[in-house]
């Protein structure tokens, strides 16, 4: 619900403020007083696009400020969803600056035009002769069905369901594209993947390979040298082992004279349990070494088919060889299952078209039952505003897919005169006609659902007298459940509201601005009475005011 406005330098609104209240209220005014400033403002707080013309002061700021009570609207979730706080009272402001820049709050919080749009929508409805096309789309006639047949959650169930049944398809297809893919891959990765898994890719093979190929490529020196190291430190007569031997003894003889020598000979042992190890390695070394052809032939090709997968996968190291390895196993691996996975995917998906099918028909039994009273219900409003032989014909058609709405189409024909034949809103109803069916629709929905406040923008042109009546007594009604403002030209109408504004100009200093005031109970009587015999007020316009408010 709007509860308060207030509009500066906007077009011929200088500075208004307004508070609104729930009901029914009426707006009046001469033709020109500036009715669709006011609903241009609104709009402008609503997310319409900024136009610098729209400033009455260019080098002054124009602003509008609305303030709604939302917390009957169910916008929580709308708040989570674009990261805004929510509060039960919700304040929007838009701005637009000389520079012709637009800036747009909610709570105080910058936003996006587009998200200060989708706010909108869910908090006014304005409607006018040319804004009823709505109604002649099949989306919103669905819409209006499901109102009636209380099928929020059943419908929010089947837009999961069919969000997960697209989604199920839509994978499935890429899978099976991705299949064919692998598939003729397949025997080419198995291929590289053997390939690696036969390689002997461990840490440090690169070295050990090389190592060995070294010693087995060179046995021959290895073994004269180490012979000729062997046979220096081990010869009888003049080795070094020997010479060693006899300078241990000469300073074994003089260890105990003092501390000094003691640490000498200590030296000299550990030299020689050193050398005595040393001659012991060499000699084994040497008995291991052979000469070893088919070894040698078999590192080389090891060694060669390392630096063959080096370039065939165009990388530098081992590690970067194990991760090919395992991304190939990886693709031979999804291949092998791909198909599995295919088959589990299949069958999620046909238990979840069953679901969808069992969800969609509920959505049109349930559709089908409010059909016959939502016709009725039409019929009676519609001949109380002036359509007494307005008949609708609704039919749910099946479809071949799975819409957003479910799986049906709507056919929604009218006819408004006896003996005519029925066709489609859009090509068989007139702007005067559909304003009033909408209207019609929007007092059945409002018995049914939270709307949000509407505003009727002389929706009742072209009408008077005892139709007039009727459609103030709807809006009236209307406002039971919801807030609804009616712009009219109609006393009938205006007298239903329970609270009633007049737009009128005034001239300052040679400026005209537009000003709002809310009549008191005599300025009502007074209105409606020139609303009823024009400028000049007669005691008859006075009396049938009277009448036409009580």
């Amino acid at each position: 619900m709007l509860t308060e406005l207030t509009i500066s330098n906007f077009a011929l609104i200088d500075h208004l403020e307004v508070n609104f209240s729930k009901g029914m209220t009426s707006i009046t005014g001469e033709t020109g007083a500036g009715k669709s400033i006011l609903l241009g403002g609104l709009a402008l707080v609503l997310g319409k696009r900024a136009d610098l013309s729209t400033l009455k002061d260019k080098s002054k700021k124009c602003f509008v400020d609305a303030t709604f009570s939302i917390s009957a609207y169910h916008l929580q979730e709308f708040f989570d969803g674009v990261d805004l706080d929510y509060e039960p009272i919700t304040s929007i402001r838009r701005e637009i600056v000389p520079s012709g820049k637009s800036r747009a709050f909610i709570n105080d919080t910058p936003v996006t035009l587009d998200i200060l749009q989708q706010l909108g929508e869910k908090l006014i409805d304005i409607h006018s002769q040319h804004q009823t096309l709505s109604l002649t789309q099949e989306d919103y006639q669905l819409e209006v069905l499901d109102a009636l047949a209380d099928n929020e959650q059943n419908l929010s169930t089947y837009q999961s369901l069919r969000t997960a049944y697209l989604n199920l398809n839509h994978e499935i297809t890429q899978l099976e594209a991705q299949k064919d893919n692998l598939e003729q891959e397949h025997d080419y990765n198995s291929f590289l993947l053997e390939e690696l898994l036969n390689a002997p890719l461990t840490e440090g093979i690169i070295e050990q390979l090389e190592d060995e190929i070294q010693r087995l490529s060179h046995v021959e020196e290895i073994e004269l040298q180490l012979s000729k190291a062997i046979q220096i430190l081990d010869e009888e007569q003049m080795g070094i082992q020997v010479q060693l031997n006899e300078v241990k003894t000469s300073l074994n003889k003089i260890s105990s004279l003092g501390e000094q020598y003691q640490q000498l000979n200590e030296r000299m042992e550990s030299l020689r349990i050193e050398l005595n190890d040393l001659s012991s390695e060499l000699n084994r070394s040497l008995e291991q070494l052979e000469a070893n052809p088919s070894r040698l032939e078999e590192v080389n090709a090891q060694y060669q088919l390392l630096n063959d997968l080096f370039k065939k996968h165009q990388v530098l190291t081992i590690e970067e060889l194990q991760i090919k390895r395992d991304e190939l196993d990886g693709k031979v691996l999804k291949t092998a299952n791909l198909e599995d996975t295919l088959n589990k995917l299949k069958s999620q998906l046909g238990k979840t078209e069953q679901q969808l099918a069992e969800s969609s028909q509920l959505l049109s039994q349930k559709r089908q039952e409010v059909i016959p009273d939502f016709v009725d219900k039409m019929a009676k409003i519609l001949a109380l505003v002036g359509m007494p032989n307005a008949r609708f014909q609704l039919e749910l058609l099946p479809s071949d897919t799975y819409l957003i709405h479910g799986k049906e189409q709507l056919s929604f024909a009218f006819s408004a005169n006896k003996g005519s034949d029925f066709g489609s809103l859009k090509k068989v109803a007139s702007g005067g006609e559909l304003s009033r069916i909408m209207l019609a629709v929007k007092a059945i929905l409002s018995q049914y659902k939270t709307l949000p406040a509407i505003i009727f923008d002389e929706i009742d042109t072209g009408v008077s007298g005892e139709v007039a009546h009727k459609m103030g007594e709807i809006m009236q009604h209307m406002g039971n459940y919801m807030q609804v403002m009616t712009i009219t030209h109609l006393p009938q109408v205006a007298a239903k509201g329970a609270h009633h504004f007049k737009v009128f100009k005034e001239t300052h200093s040679g400026s005209t601005f537009t000003q709002l005031r809310k009549l008191s109970s005599d300025q009502r009587i007074e209105e409606i009475a020139q609303m009823l015999s024009g400028e000049v007020l007669t005691e008859s316009a006075m009396q049938h005011a009277k009448e036409l408010l009580n």
